[in-house]
């Protein structure tokens, strides 16, 4: 049998601390090793390969693109409108920015999409709906997974948290747009409480509202840790410490944190946006404000049958984005695409 050449085009593993990467290398190893019986997988390649894959939106990645013979496919990871709120440009280079998105992914034979609910905004930027694909994103139970109680204790001592104490994580870039500011106002209401935030500044001095983030991550409140960008071998030890995961995004795609969060069972608080309810079939916690987070937060805390219920939940959601369910879906996309 003739193998399918797949070569995938990224350079998303190069920023640190960035869930695009997680993705990225996710997916590779799985196409890799689960799936090396159709596929031959080569990385950044300057061969012809049967499908191009771009897994980021560099312009010498457009250029083999428009090149290749065989079927392109692209990776969206954020749409035009998702770069307002994560990193200033004057207002006529986001524009062009924004139009040169939309260039890469009409170049694409086929796109494909972590949350469905993007179909639609695709289709409003001028994208033929028949091209795009949902594939989910998911996460290893080898790499994401639940530990024993003497290694969180560890873990809390690295970061000088005490071993009883109630741990919020936030995880992700410190922009404007992932609720940083929000997260800190909600620590100020539970001072009794611990809240880390394991990310740091990806985009350095152009993230969106950089001057104003980088006061509050060098003086925080006193129960908040901004513990910088974690490499993403040690982010299980930081989901295993804390108790819940708090996310006040108000614009995400699919985020890796949630699905690296419920492989250890961690109860999700979430902002009320309607991109989750698809892929998150209503199995975590919402509030609208941060009144509402923290009320959601003290509860967990307090009552130990509401928090069982929404730990439960979130193993639930991990059965679902498993491996070998994800595993089908690309084999049967490749298989059909290059047939074509």
């Amino acid at each position: 049998m003739h193998k399918i050449r797949i070569n995938m085009l990224s350079n998303a593993d190069k920023v640190h601390g960035q869930g695009v990467g997680s993705a990225y290398l996710e997916q590779v190893a799985l196409i890799k090793n689960e799936l090396n019986e159709f596929f031959d997988v080569v990385i950044n390649d300057s061969k012809p390969a049967d499908i191009i894959h771009c897994h980021t939106i560099l312009p010498q990645y457009l250029m083999k693109m428009k090149r290749n013979k065989g079927v392109n496919v692209a990776y969206v990871h954020f749409l035009p409108d998702t770069l307002d709120g994560s990193i200033q440009l004057p207002s006529s280079a986001l524009t062009v920015f924004k139009k040169y998105i939309t260039h890469f992914y009409n170049t694409a034979d086929y796109l494909i999409v972590v949350n469905p609910i993007f179909i639609k905004d695709l289709v409003h930027f001028g994208i033929d709906e028949n091209k795009i694909k949902y594939i989910p994103n998911f996460v290893s139970k080898e790499t994401f997974y639940k530990q024993e109680n003497e290694k969180v204790i560890q873990t809390k001592k690295q970061y000088q948290i005490q071993p009883t104490d109630f741990v919020v994580l936030g995880v992700g870039q410190v922009q404007t747009r992932k609720g940083v500011k929000d997260f800190i106002e909600v620590a100020k209401m539970l001072p009794d409480v611990t809240f880390v935030w394991a990310g740091g500044f990806s985009f350095g001095k152009i993230t969106d509202g950089y001057e104003e983030l980088k006061q509050l991550y060098e003086n925080p409140p006193h129960n908040v840790h901004f513990i910088g960008i974690i490499p993403r071998e040690t982010m299980n030890d930081i989901y295993n410490m804390a108790d819940m995961l708090f996310m006040p995004s108000y614009n995400e795609l699919f985020p890796m944190s949630i699905l690296e969060a419920i492989n250890s069972q961690k109860p999700l608080l979430l902002r009320d946006l309607e991109l989750y309810e698809d892929i998150l079939f209503k199995k975590y916690l919402v509030a609208n404000n941060n009144e509402g987070f923290a009320e959601m937060i003290q509860k967990l805390k307090n009552d130990q049958s509401f928090y069982q219920k929404y730990q439960n939940a979130s193993f639930e959601i991990s059965q679902y984005y498993s491996k070998e369910h994800v595993k089908e879906m690309w084999k049967d996309f490749y298989l059909k695409i290059a047939d074509k």
